[in-house]
C-alpha cells in the first residue's frame, strides 16, 4: 500500500524556544546542521534529504514568510501549502486536505533533522487503513508517525496547537521498534543542532 503513502512536512511552527535562545531574528529550520551522513544542511534541508526516494508525494506545510523554506521544498519535490496559522493541528489538517486522496500520510516534523531513512522505511511499511504506525526507541513513541486511510477526516478535523496524538484513542496503533535516537530528537534549541 506505500506507493500512496504521502509524506506531509509540518514546518509552519516559530520555534519560539529556539528564538529565545539564539535570537528573534533565527528561523531554527534555516539552521546549519551536520546531518548523520556528516553533510552539513539547514535543519529543513536535513529532513527533506532524508526521506526515500519511494515517498515522492510530498507536501510542505509553511507559513507565507518562509521563502526559503518554501525554495527548498520545492527543490526536493514538495507540494507547498501555504497556512496563516502555526498550530500543528492547523498544519496537518492543510496538509491531508491538500492531499486527500491518498491512502495514508507519513507525518514529519520539519524540526528533526536525524531520523534514518531506514527508520522512515519500517514506519510507512506498517500503514495500513485502519491503523497508525509509530516509530518506537527505548519504549518511547517517536516521530514520524503515519497514519492510514481511515484516520483522514480526524486529520483533516484537527485544529488549533493540538496535534494527533487524540486519535491515538481511536485506532489499532502499530508500534514499530527503530534503533534510531533520531525519531525523539527535535531541534527545540540550538543545543540540539548537534547530534549524539
Amino acid at each position: 500500500m506505500s506507493e500512496s503513502i504521502g509524506v506531509i512536512i509540518l514546518a509552519a511552527g516559530q520555534g519560539s524556544r529556539f528564538r529565545q535562545v539564539a535570537g528573534e531574528e533565527k528561523d531554527k529550520l534555516l539552521a546549519d546542521c551536520t546531518g548523520r551522513d556528516g553533510a552539513v544542511r539547514s535543519v529543513i534541508e536535513q529532513v527533506l534529504a532524508s526521506l526515500p526516494a519511494t515517498l515522492d508525494k510530498r507536501v510542505l506545510v509553511t507559513i507565507a514568510d518562509r521563502p526559503q523554506v518554501i525554495r527548498m521544498a520545492k527543490a526536493y519535490g514538495c507540494d507547498v501549502v501555504l497556512i496563516e496559522s502555526t498550530g500543528m493541528g492547523d498544519s496537518i489538517a492543510a496538509g491531508v486536505a491538500a492531499s486527500a486522496q491518498l491512502d495514508g500520510w507519513l507525518m514529519v516534523l520539519g524540526d528533526m533533522p536525524f531520523i534514518l531513512p531506514s527508520s522512515i522505511d519500517s514506519v510507512v511499511a506498517k500503514v495500513a487503513d485502519d491503523c497508525i504506525s509509530v516509530p518506537v526507541q527505548d519504549g518511547e513513541y517517536g516521530h514520524p508517525v503515519g497514519f492510514g486511510r481511515s484516520f483522514g477526516s480526524g486529520l483533516m478535523a484537527l485544529s488549533g496547537d493540538r496535534g494527533a496524538k487524540p486519535l491515538f484513542a481511536q485506532g489499532r496503533v502499530v508500534e514499530v521498534t527503530v534503533d534510531d535516537p533520531g525519531v525523539l530528537w527535535d531541534v527545540d534549541v540550538p543545543e540540539k543542532l548537534i547530534f549524539g
